[in-house]
């Protein structure tokens, strides 16, 4: 196993509770020791940009945990991580409140590097697994005709040998430069852009009891607008983090690095206002950037990739969607767990690479498509009020469907499309199979109009984020 984040720790855990011997290789430091939410927040994690940023685990990712590891799901909670249960924003219906199904839609609040923490050490207690930490993988060793992998060989010149050699490198993929240097031709991946740069903040409830506004996203609070979007996430025990997120086009938005400048910005945000009012929050971090990454499918689970036997990627390895919606561990989690499953089913190893290619392809394709939609969309409108347009291009909820506001409209009158909307949101359902169904497009048509909105909330226009940017920044 190389590659002890999240995914390859998932999987990890995932083979050993079938009854293999895993050794995981990680290139990074151990981790600290002590109370997990202390550690965690000690823990510096170079290799994992995204893991000082606002993170949940969607409503796949925690059924994922029930199904196969729900001692985690326990751990994660007696830590403090917090079950939102997404039903609490259904719009009332007269139909029966709730349908098969709604016990998924709970999300779970927590820090990324907590819930690593508890991955680390729930697998490094087991004693089929060894943990090896600062040792990198170099290479691949194979089979004398190529076609199957055999091992690795690290940095140090150990070599390892292996019967399944999982790439879970995350972002780097390093499976792609080990089959190079191997003379195995390498499909190319298949990325776009995701236009979004974003800051983030993490905050601590003066009163953990009491949550300073609704949670008018179910598992979060704020939204996506016209020109940039701030999103409150609540994590573990008193904390929640802050993200705002702004087109990578529109530079003045760069002020938002300077801590007054992004909480002016947050003041000015509906919903978020109340979280980042010093009578009931202190702010206990920096503000920190990241450039959200390209979505990609890599070459080597499409079906361009000639097999190599017993080499399988995970998590980032294998695809990548915008960490914006959340997907990116829920994924993994699954893709890790389906992957265990299939290997323990005794096909040749030929056959087995073969099935979990197609598998893991199958997973990912529909995901990275929609994020790829979806961020088009949003640059689009974002570009356009950015060139100071008097409209701008509404996005679609999926490629030719209607328009996310009026499903968004009709999701706050109509239980069933809200229902789909949020499977879609939290990757229960694929959205473009809920949004090509008639009987959805039908209910969109004829829902109630939502009442008005409430006088007063109403994001920024951009002129006054700008100004509210500056002034912050002075102050």
């Amino acid at each position: 196993m190389a590659g002890g984040s999240i995914a390859g720790l998932a999987t990890a855990l995932a083979l050993t509770q079938r009854g293999w011997r895993v050794r995981v290789l990680d290139r990074a430091a151990p981790a600290p020791e002590g109370p997990s939410r202390k550690a965690a927040e000690h823990w510096d994690r170079p290799l994992v940009p995204q893991s000082g940023h606002s993170q949940f685990l969607q409503s796949l990712g925690v059924q994922t945990l029930r199904e196969h590891a729900p001692f985690l799901l326990d751990a994660a909670v007696e830590e403090g991580g917090q079950l939102l249960d997404m039903t609490a924003v259904a719009p009332p219906s007269a139909e029966p409140a709730d349908q098969e199904g709604d016990e998924h839609l709970v999300a779970l609040g927590m820090r990324r590097p907590v819930l690593e923490l508890l991955f680390l050490r729930a697998v490094r207690g087991r004693p089929d697994v060894t943990v090896s930490h600062g040792t990198t993988v170099q290479g691949l060793l194979l089979a004398a005709d190529g076609r199957r992998a055999t091992g690795v060989v690290t940095a140090d010149g150990e070599r390892i040998a292996a019967d399944i050699v999982v790439d879970a490198t995350g972002r780097a993929a390093l499976s792609r430069a080990w089959l190079s240097a191997s003379g195995v031709e390498v499909a190319p991946d298949e990325t776009s852009p995701s236009h979004l740069r974003a800051y983030t903040r993490f905050f601590r409830l003066l009163d953990p009891g009491a949550r300073p506004g609704p949670l008018n996203r179910g598992n979060a609070a704020g939204g996506v607008w016209d020109h940039y979007a701030a999103v409150v996430h609540p994590a573990d025990g008193d904390v929640f983090a802050i993200t705002l997120g702004v087109p990578t086009a529109d530079r003045a938005t760069t002020a938002l690095r300077d801590s007054g400048a992004f909480l002016a910005a947050c003041r000015l945000s509906p919903f978020v206002a109340p979280w980042v009012d010093p009578a009931a929050a202190e702010p206990f971090t920096r503000v920190q950037a990241i450039g959200m990454p390209a979505n990609t499918v890599r070459g080597v689970i499409t079906p361009r990739q000639r097999p190599v036997a017993g080499l399988f990627a995970v998590g980032d390895s294998a695809a990548r969607t915008n960490p914006l919606y959340g997907r990116g561990v829920s994924l993994a989690l699954r893709h890790a767990f389906t992957l265990a499953e299939l290997l323990d089913e005794g096909l040749p190893a030929e056959q087995s690479s073969e099935r979990a290619m197609a598998s893991a392809y199958d997973l990912y394709r529909p995901w990275y498509e929609q994020s790829v939609h979806d961020d088009d969309a949003r640059d689009a409108m974002w570009r356009a009020r950015l060139a100071g347009e008097e409209t701008v291009p509404l996005p679609s909820v999926v490629p030719g469907g209607p328009p996310l506001p009026l499903v968004a409209n009709a999701a706050a009158t109509d239980r069933t499309v809200w229902r789909g909307l949020v499977r879609g949101s939290m990757s229960l359902d694929r959205p473009a199979d809920v949004f090509s169904d008639p009987r959805v497009l039908e209910r969109i048509r004829t829902a109630p109009r939502p009442a008005a909105p409430v006088p007063g909330i109403r994001p920024p226009t951009r002129e006054e984020l700008l100004a509210a940017l500056a002034a912050g920044k002075e102050s």
